[in-house]
């Protein structure tokens, strides 16, 4: 299964941001142990740097997080392409519309994140970090 995480997922965890941390953080391990292919795109982890810097105000130390993010999250990059076709994309957030345009064209089964009001014209299958864990138990409970 190829599921593209969205930013707020991936800082709920590094942050450990309640109420969202637990669920982000399942995530990670079920990525980690390679029960699904995880994805975060290439402008995420910009903002993943810049974000996780404020806290450590470490180029060293955010820059050693993000290579260990590497090892659970493959980052991807979104093409021209994307960008192009999220301008007449009926998702009204251009940046969540980037995000959809990347996840079809890389074959992504499901975009996770917390903010799926913005994602309601998606190609692709969105879901909460709650949601997908439910649907990943199902998955494997047959």
């Amino acid at each position: 299964m190829r599921v593209l995480i969205d930013t707020c997922v991936i800082i709920d965890a590094l942050q450990s941001r309640e109420p969202f941390k637990d669920d982000a953080e399942k995530i990670f391990i079920l990525a980690a142990n390679k029960r699904f292919d995880g994805f975060i795109t290439a402008k995420s982890v910009t903002d993943i740097y810049y974000l996780i810097h404020r806290a450590t105000h470490s180029d060293k130390d955010t820059r050693k997080i993000l290579s260990n993010l590497f090892v659970i999250f493959e980052p991807i990059d979104s093409a021209g392409l994307d960008c192009l076709k999220a301008i007449s994309s009926e998702i009204s957030d251009y940046e969540d519309a980037v995000m959809s345009e990347t996840a079809l064209r890389t074959g992504m089964e499901y975009i996770v994140t917390r903010n799926i009001k913005d994602y309601v014209k998606s190609a692709v299958s969105v879901c909460t970090t709650k949601d997908f864990l439910d649907l990943f138990e199902q998955n494997n409970a047959e």
